[in-house]
């Protein structure tokens, strides 16, 4: 049989209604995603090249600017999760407008700003904002392409955009230093997000249910969002993350990074122990989440992607434009395989139908391998380019966009898809919080290597950070190899209620369908448990 589609999150979106969206409807919605998670990219990328400009206009030192960076990476994963909570309680196309009308606004007044303090503030507001697009945009892309095809070529692209914008940006931002001003950095972001926010309140199709009107149901709809655990993850995040920051300029045995880390850790395990406590249906993260089928590996998986990316770019933005006198253009013009082959990469969702998830990643990991080797081996000096970096660059990609493309369709598969805004949140935060912590090992590894090989001008410390993201990346395939279940590969999501173990539950569920007599039962039973229509919850349930 085959598998069922996607389930919609609760009280969002109702099923038969993305079915009469027409084909051209649901495209424009999707170029309005993807261009949310370009800005979101972008709002990162550009300020690369933007940094020695804004540097020298507010008189800033070198740890003020880290954090004009910093700030956003840190607001941006820590609030994934209430996002994500938001967009599958309440309506995610109130959730996604609001971040993408937030962004515009705030990055204009950004564009106004002269001050450090004033701009971190701002830059930290700003991945708040950006933080409730992500999930809420995965939730509208679930429903709107329920068909597991098209669901996973939707998908693909949304990824595919974000690591387009990481090259882009670069040159983009380069192109406004060079010729304007880093304020239409920011100008920019507002001119983009503004417009693409006021066509989706007529574009985005409107919420069908009413039940917000109802106490009781406004009442289990604020219990659902679990602030409590939400929040304990939150501020646990927010100081694991300032931790990692901080270590590249203070060092990982000072006290403002060491006790914020043992604070944040201990925040994660009361966190964790308090998802227990709670009911199933009302905990943020249920503890049951990590044991669907291969979603802990595909967690571990979206680690790495943009770990690698940033590490990529902080080195060599760094190396050519401090060390060989490349001009910032220049500079990001010899990234460019990077973003074409990300894009071109984010095209293979639809591979997934054809081999299993397992094998793809796998293949991408291998690729980062091969890339990284030559990252380490080459790159010292500017005729290394060519034989070196640019090979890099393409294998290096194409690797690492088919690891964060084939990861995140898998996830989506793992998970309930009631559970789409959680499941994205978890996945983006992972992202982010790989590239914060990894990008602060390398700085450490890099910097204690040139203390005693030559300084900043030679290329040991660099060499080291590679043959470090060697380690990690041989890391990741051997867990890959090992843990990824690919007997799973076609069995249906699970939902987010009930207690049977996911596999078990397919089976199930196939038996009630092919059973007539049985599926107004079951869907009245669920409708019970649910607290929704049955006729809703019959739509979600038992759709072919």
């Amino acid at each position: 049989m085959l598998p069922l589609p996607p389930l919609s999150p609760a009280e969002t979106l109702v099923d038969h209604e993305p079915k009469q969206l027409s084909h051209t409807r649901r495209l424009v919605l999707l170029v309005m995603f993807c261009l949310a998670q370009f800005l979101d990219a972008f709002n990162n990328s550009a300020l690369f090249s933007a940094i020695p400009a804004l540097e020298v206009s507010m008189g800033m030192t070198e740890s003020q600017s880290i954090w004009v960076i910093s700030a956003f990476q840190l607001t941006f994963a820590s609030f994934l999760l209430i996002s994500g909570r938001i967009s599958d309680v309440y309506n995610p196309k109130i959730a996604f407008i609001g971040g993408v009308s937030g962004l515009g606004v705030i990055s204009l007044c950004a564009g106004f700003v002269n001050d450090t303090i004033p701009i971190i503030i701002l830059r930290a507001l700003s991945g708040i904002a950006s933080s409730m697009t992500i999930p809420s945009a995965l939730t509208l892309l679930v429903n709107i392409f329920p068909d597991p095809l098209e669901q996973a070529r939707a998908i693909g692209l949304f990824g595919g955009c974000g690591g387009v914008a990481n090259v882009v940006g670069l040159l983009i931002g380069a192109m406004f230093v060079e010729w304007a001003s880093y304020h239409w950095v920011f100008w920019f972001v507002a001119i983009v997000a503004v417009p693409v926010a006021l066509a989706c309140v007529f574009i985005i199709p409107p919420q069908t249910t009413k039940t917000t009107d109802n106490p009781e149901h406004a009442t289990a709809k604020w219990k659902c969002l679990d602030l409590v655990g939400v929040s304990i993850l939150t501020a646990a995040l927010i100081l694991f993350i300032f931790a990692g920051t901080s270590s590249s300029t203070d060092g990982w045995a000072s006290a403002i990074v060491l006790v914020p880390l043992i604070i944040s850790i201990s925040m994660v395990v009361g966190f964790f122990y308090w998802e227990t406590l709670v009911p199933v249906e009302n905990a943020a993260i249920p503890p049951r989440t990590w044991f669907y089928h291969n979603f802990s590996v595909l967690f571990a998986v979206a680690l790495f992607p943009y770990f690698w990316w940033s590490t990529v770019f902080t080195i060599f933005t760094t190396l050519w434009q401090n060390v060989f006198d490349w001009s910032v253009i220049s500079s990001a013009v010899h990234m460019f395989p990077i973003g074409i082959l990300s894009f071109a990469m984010s095209f293979t969702g639809p591979l997934s139908r054809i081999f299993s998830p397992k094998w793809i990643i796998l293949t991408g990991l291998s690729l980062c391998m091969i890339a990284t080797i030559l990252l380490a081996l080459g790159g010292g000096n500017p005729q290394g380019y060519w034989p070196y970096i640019f090979p890099a660059f393409t294998l290096g990609s194409a690797g690492a966009m088919l690891t964060y493309t084939h990861a995140n369709i898998a996830i989506f598969q793992a998970a309930p898809s009631s559970m789409a805004g959680t499941v994205g949140a978890i996945f983006n935060g992972a992202l982010q919080f790989g590239s914060a912590i990894g990008l602060a090992a390398v700085s450490s590894i890099e910097t204690s290597v040139e203390a005693t090989h030559g300084g900043s001008h030679e290329y040991d410390g660099r060499a080291a950070t590679f043959w470090f993201l060697l380690g990690i990346v041989v890391l990741q395939f051997i867990s890959v190899s090992i843990f990824y279940d690919r007997s799973t590969d076609c069995i249906q999501q699970p939902e987010h209620g009930s207690p049977v173990h996911p596999a078990q539950q397919s089976m199930h569920v196939d038996e009630k369908l092919d059973d007539p007599n049985t599926t107004m039962t079951v869907v009245n039973e669920k409708a019970d448990v649910a607290d929704l229509p049955a006729t809703i919850r019959g739509r979600v349930d038992f759709i072919e």
